[in-house]
């Protein structure tokens, strides 16, 4: 079963279950490697299984993962996939609730943290694993004068370049192809 949707949030309880960097991992894990159950979770970061079975239950409460039993080889085997292909969240949703906003926000900022840390465990990395990708990961920024709508229809554009690039068949050349994290903000801000 594969999922096609990207979940518009709109409920602070689901952004309060994402906004802990575990689960936010654990997320990113199921997306990245597809359906797994807790021992290849725990394995995948690190954790023991007990910790990574609480999170999972916290995740399915919010509705955010499902069960996957068919692909159990038994019935004490449970199988894990995300809902949705992706989530995402307007912080302005959230603006009549200063509760919710406050939710909000954390999800945002933890977000923007995980983000951070890639890139960093990507600098951090030997210069074997930066020897062997060459000239492939990059880093660019620019400063853009533009309206409100012209940003909106930025951000469209760049979400379809990488939904192109995410959802394209692996060619099969024999090749073998690595989790790339790519991520792009455009806010408005002052130099």
């Amino acid at each position: 079963m594969e999922q096609r949707t990207v979940r518009q949030i709109t409920d602070s309880r689901v952004l309060a279950a994402l906004a802990h960097p575990l689960r936010r991992r654990l997320m990113d894990v199921l997306k990245v490697y597809g359906p797994c159950t807790v021992g290849m979770l725990a394995e995948h970061t690190d954790q023991a299984p007990a910790n990574v079975s609480h999170h999972l239950k916290v995740l399915a409460a919010a509705d955010l993962l499902v069960e996957a039993p068919e692909l159990a080889r038994d019935r004490r085997e449970r199988w894990w996939r995300l809902r949705d292909r992706g989530v995402r969240w307007s912080n302005s949703d959230f603006d009549d609730d200063p509760a919710a906003r406050v939710v909000a926000d954390a999800a945002s900022s933890l977000n923007l943290e995980r983000h951070a840390d890639l890139v960093r465990a990507w600098h951090a990395a030997p210069d074997e694993a930066h020897a062997a990708w060459g000239e492939g990961p990059f880093s660019t920024d620019k400063w853009l004068h533009l309206t409100p709508d012209e940003l909106a229809e930025l951000s469209r554009e760049v979400i379809a370049l990488f939904a192109r690039w995410a959802d394209r068949p692996a060619p099969e050349d024999g090749q073998r192809r690595e989790p790339v994290f790519v991520f792009a903000h455009g806010v408005p801000g002052r130099p």
